[in-house]
Order: C-alpha cells, then structure tokens, then sequence
C-alpha cells in the first residue's frame, strides 16, 4: 500500500504558477514541479473542499489551471470530527485569524489517516516550532498527526 498524501493548496499553486523572478520561489516551484514528474506515483494524494476553494481564488484564468492540476484527485470531506479538530489547533497554536484554514488543513489530513501533508507554507504549517504543538493536540484527541513537510523533504534519496 502506498503512504498517503494530503497536497495543500501551496503546493497546487507552486505547480500551476508561472515561474517566479525570486529565486528561493522558483527553486521551490522547480522542487514542486520535480516531485510531481518523479515522486507522485508512490503516493496516494489527496485534496479536500478546502484546497479547491482556496485554488479557485484569485486570477480565473491560474484557478482554472491549478484546479485541472487535481481534478482526479480524491476528495477529503470537511467531517465533524475535522471541524472539532481544527477548532482545537486554532486554540492550542498562535495562528492569526487569516490562517484557520491551515488548522482545517492539518485536522483533515490528521482526521483521515494522511501519512503525509505536503506544503510550502512554512511560517504556519511546516515550521519547526509549532509542529510538537500540532502533533500533540491531534494526538490529545486521538489522531495520529501526518508528516507536513515540503516537497523536498519528501524526495527519494
């Protein structure tokens, strides 16, 4: 069986976007584009409601491109237990108003079994000083908190 992997809306972005002048985005667009070509096969991804309303935001003509970059992706739906979860990560993390859908992000990853949430936002999801905080409060009501990392953390060595 192939481990599971929750594809946040960032790395949906970084896929469709067109290459970035600044050169830490666009190394990080090339990581994104090279996991896609090499390393998807082994995993199983996912999406939820909430990356495709995020994906769906702004210029109509990159939502419609990074909503083709999922539209066979299985959907996670935003269950009950997501939504108390996530409630919970919004009180245990000093997340600001603008970032309670990173909470849904993780609680529905958590919530479903997710081995793996991948990510390029650093300062709310993949960060160092709040990931003992996320994985203790899904373990605190009874989730095993996926992996969130980015896509080069995830590469084949």
């Amino acid at each position: 069986m192939k481990p599971k992997v929750y594809l946040e809306t960032t790395i949906i972005s970084y896929l469709a976007a067109r290459p970035s002048r600044d050169l830490i985005v666009a190394a990080n667009q090339q990581v994104t584009q090279d996991w896609w070509q090499m390393r998807r096969a082994a995993f199983d991804m996912f999406v939820s409601e909430a990356v495709i309303e995020e994906a769906s935001g702004g210029d109509e003509k990159a939502a419609r491109q990074r909503l083709e970059e999922i539209e066979n992706i299985p959907l996670l739906a935003l269950t009950a237990e997501a939504a108390t979860l996530a409630e919970k990560l919004i009180q245990a993390l000093p997340l600001p108003a603008r970032a309670v859908t990173d909470a849904v992000h993780v609680a529905i990853a958590a919530t479903n079994g997710m081995d793996y949430l991948l990510t390029w936002n650093c300062k709310h999801l993949a960060n160092a000083v709040l990931r003992s905080k996320i994985d203790d409060t899904c373990r605190e009501y009874g989730y095993e908190p996926p992996v969130i990392c980015t896509p080069q953390e995830l590469m084949e060595v």
